[in-house]
Parts: C-alpha cells; sequence; structure tokens
C-alpha cells in the first residue's frame, strides 16, 4: 500500500527544493486531469469506434478484403498531405496553452486568427494537389491491381474534405489547449455520427439511397467535414466565445486580398506577422517532424501492403484496434498538454512536472486493461471485420503482439504530449525521426523480409520503434531541459 502511494500521490511528484509553492493533493490534482481527460477520451474513443464501424461497413463489401486494402491505401499519404497542418495544430496548443495560463487572451485569439489564415491558403493548394496527383500517390502506396481504381477514386473524392478538416483541426486544437475538451468533444462526435449514418445510407445503398460501395463511404466524409466545420467555427464566431474571432465574408474577401499583395487592410481579422513568426519558429521542428512521421509510416505501410491483398487486409485491421488503444492516450496526451502549458504560463513548472507524471500513470493504467480485453477478445474482433478464416486467424496472431505495445505506445504519447506542451517541439520531432521515420521502416523491412518473420515481423519492428521513442521522451521529461523551453 505504501509502495502504491509513493506511485501515486503527487507529495512525492516533485522534490521539496524545486516547488515554487503549493502542491495540490492527489484527489485535486487527479481530478483537474480528468475534467479535461475525459471529454477527450470520449471524443477520441467515440470517433475511432465509428471509424471501425466505417471499415466494418465497407469490408462486408467483399469476402477478401479489397474494399477495406482499398480505403487502406490512402491512409499514409493523407497523413503526408495533412503533414503540414498537425505540425501547425502542434505549434498552436502550445502557444495558446502558454497564454491562456498567461491570462493574455489577446494572445490567444491572434494565434488562432493566424493559424486559420494559413490553413485557407494552404488547405485549397493541398486540395488541388492532392486531387491531381491522386492516381500516382496510389500506385507508390502499392495498389494492387484489384484495388487502384477503388482506392484512386475514393482518395480523389475525398481530397475534397481536406479544406474543412484542416480548418476543423486547427480550432479544435485551439478548444483543447484551453482546456475545452467538451466543445470538441460535441463537434467531432456529432460529425462522425453523421459520417456513420450516410454510410449506412450510401455504401450499400438502404431507403431508396443510390448503392455507392468505396466511394459512397468517400462522400460521407466529405459532408461529414463540412459539417464538422460548421459546428467547429460557431464555437468561436458567436460573441460569447472567449476565443471570439470576426470571420464575416467581407472579413475574409478583404483578408484574401492583403494576403495576395492587393486591396484594403482587412479589418477584425488582421494578420499578425510577430504572431506568425512566433508560429512558424515552433512549427519548423514540428515540419520535420510530421514529414519524418509520415514518410516513416509510408515506408512502412508499403511494406507491409507487399505481402499481399489478405496480409494488408488483416494488418489493417489491427491496425484499427491499435488506433483505439492510441485514443485513449490521446485523449490523456491532450490534457497533459495543457495542463503543462497552462501551468509553465503561470510560473510553476513544479505543477507542470506534477500533471505530466499524473498523466503518464493514467495513460499506463488506461494500456494495461486494454491489453487484458485484447487477448481476451483476440478472436472476436478480427470477426466484425471479415468472415474469412485466413484473414481472422492472421490477425488474432498479431493482436497479441498490439497487447504488448499498448503500455510502450500509450507512456510515450503521453510524454510526447507534455514535452510539446512546454514547446520543447526540436526534441520531439528528432526523436519521431529517429524512431518512426528511420527505425520502424528499417527493422519492418529486415524482419519482414531478410529474416523471413512476414507480417509478425513487420509488427515486432513496431514494439522496438516504440520501446525506443518511450526511452527517448522519458529520458527528456526526467532530466526537467523542457522546463527552460520559451
Amino acid at each position: 500500500m505504501k509502495l502504491i502511494n509513493r506511485l501515486l500521490a503527487t507529495e512525492y511528484m516533485v522534490k521539496p527544493e524545486k516547488r515554487h509553492g503549493e502542491i495540490p493533493d492527489s484527489r485535486e490534482a487527479y481530478g483537474a486531469s480528468l475534467r479535461i481527460a475525459l471529454p477527450a477520451v470520449v471524443e477520441m474513443v467515440s470517433m475511432s469506434l465509428m471509424g471501425m464501424i466505417d471499415t466494418i461497413m465497407v469490408g462486408r463489401l467483399d469476402a477478401h478484403g479489397v474494399a477495406v486494402a482499398s480505403v487502406g491505401l490512402t491512409i499514409q499519404p493523407r497523413m503526408i498531405f495533412l503533414a503540414i497542418f498537425f505540425a501547425l495544430n502542434i505549434s498552436v496548443t502550445a502557444i495558446i496553452a502558454r497564454n491562456k495560463g498567461a491570462g493574455d487572451m489577446r494572445a490567444v485569439r491572434s494565434c488562432l486568427k493566424t493559424a486559420l489564415v494559413i490553413n485557407l491558403i494552404l488547405g485549397v493548394l493541398v486540395t488541388v494537389i492532392s486531387v491531381s496527383l491522386a492516381r500516382p500517390m496510389m500506385m507508390i502506396s502499392g495498389a494492387q491491381a484489384d484495388t487502384i481504381a477503388p482506392a484512386t477514386s475514393y482518395f480523389r473524392i475525398t481530397s475534397f474534405a481536406l479544406l474543412f478538416q484542416v480548418m476543423t483541426m486547427t480550432i479544435c486544437a485551439a478548444q483543447r489547449a484551453c482546456g475545452n475538451t467538451k466543445i470538441t468533444m460535441k463537434v467531432n462526435v456529432v460529425a462522425k455520427v453523421l459520417s456513420v449514418v450516410l454510410n449506412f445510407l450510401l455504401i450499400e445503398g438502404r431507403l431508396g439511397f443510390p448503392r455507392m460501395e468505396v466511394d459512397g463511404a468517400a462522400w460521407s466524409t466529405v459532408i461529414a467535414a463540412f459539417v464538422a466545420f460548421c459546428l467547429a467555427a460557431y464555437t468561436v464566431v458567436h460573441r460569447n466565445s472567449p476565443l471570439y474571432i470576426n470571420l464575416n465574408v467581407k472579413v475574409l474577401v478583404n483578408l484574401f486580398q492583403k494576403v495576395v499583395g492587393f486591396g484594403a487592410k482587412p479589418h477584425g481579422l488582421d494578420f499578425d506577422f510577430q504572431m506568425l513568426r512566433k508560429i512558424g519558429k515552433l512549427t519548423s521542428g514540428s515540419i520535420v517532424e510530421q514529414i519524418g512521421l509520415r514518410v516513416g509510416f509510408f515506408l512502412y505501410a508499403l511494406v507491409v501492403a507487399n505481402l499481399g491483398t489478405e496480409e494488408f487486409a488483416a494488418h489493417l485491421i489491427v491496425m484499427q484496434l491499435m488506433a483505439l488503444s492510441f485514443t485513449f492516450a490521446d485523449g490523456i496526451g491532450i490534457a497533459t498538454t495543457s495542463l503543462v502549458g497552462q501551468n509553465l504560463g503561470k510560473k510553476r513548472p513544479d505543477l507542470s512536472t506534477v500533471y505530466g507524471k499524473i498523466g503518464l500513470r493514467l495513460a499506463i493504467f488506461c494500456a494495461l486493461a486494454l491489453s487484458g480485453i485484447c487477448v481476451v477478445f483476440r478472436f472476436w474482433f478480427p470477426m466484425l471485420f471479415s468472415a474469412y478464416e485466413g484473414i481472422i486467424e492472421t490477425a488474432a496472431g498479431l493482436i497479441l503482439i498490439l497487447a504488448v505495445i499498448m503500455p510502450f505506445q500509450t507512456a510515450q504519447v503521453v510524454m510526447g504530449g507534455s514535452l510539446r506542451g512546454a514547446g520543447d517541439t526540436r526534441f520531439v520531432a528528432l526523436t519521431m525521426i529517429l524512431t518512426v521515420g528511420i527505425l520502424r521502416p528499417a527493422m519492418g523491412f529486415l524482419l519482414t523480409y531478410p529474416l523471413g518473420w512476414g507480417l509478425t515481423g513487420a509488427w515486432i519492428a513496431i514494439i522496438v520503434d516504440q520501446a525506443a521513442r518511450l526511452a527517448m521522451l522519458l529520458t527528456r521529461f526526467v532530466r526537467g531541459k523542457w522546463i527552460t523551453m520559451s
């Protein structure tokens, strides 16, 4: 009992000489973390579960996993296109959390407005590029003769959702940084429920709607993304919002004129070049991280895709479960990022340390529970996606490996969130490049092909990646250099 108390109690998390004031008791500190984390976890888990339902609906179109593989082939190319926006949102979260803690709401709103302008310009550009390069990207991704046509069509259609998605992502990042996770939960859960309903109607053609199969899933994504943007935008355009910004049409037109170099100075949404430089400073490291991350995931997916359609389908099924487990860590990580950043803004690095350690403990507890559930239901889960015995058997074996991965995964996600909340984005970027960008695909190829371990070898490579990542991030957090980051 005494050992458990020393592991969990806040009074043991910061040495007396490093305290800058009173440390909240365990009930208060864990309560503060859970108030932010629980809505985020509900949001992330709900979205992941409904994403699984989407995949199940697509998977029922054929027995050998062609439809699932076609949709899966689009994931990593899309993530590469979104890399710059993920990097931008990491910076937005860090800046807004820090300024929210310092009570500077002018800077908070300026950061959000500047980020939305960047998204508007880059979002249009990325949409045009992704629509134009749909087929070449699918060919590079490892599409086979049976998947190239549906994968290309799905990728091209869903590209029209990109602009709405990136704008929504940034608004939600700002809300989470302020601790408003209930708002983002409502926005994303409502949009995802709509996506599931539309998939039910459009994939197989129910209640008088046309049967569109994979294309139906794509159009559901576009419509849901638009609705999510409308809901997210409403949270910042009504005047009672602490993140209120003026986004009427006249302001946007004038803003576009200023950005391209002509017309009158926009009012209400002035472009803050000082904030732009601040965002750019933090984003530069995150962009490198995201590019390395996405390229690493892409190369790793290519290693698995070349094993064949059925193996790739089994891999994607287990990746759905891995994504679900990730959402628990991600929700806790969101709370940790927000609390670490806000308390650094309040000049209380001791409290930032406490909330980082609380997040780590919550994440590991969730991971151990999920690992046990995975082992028990390892055969039942794949049966939701496919009736083909070969795919089910392969996926069940991979789930045992996933049960080992989960504790490493959840812990490193929260540690990365703590460092990002402190603005230590460059070290996190370096860690991600070395582990995801280089180690995972290299180990995956080595274990899969030269050593002949096949798909099992590819998943063992994930264990190596996650363990190495956790070791680097945890060491950085414990040493405390992140406390001095600006």
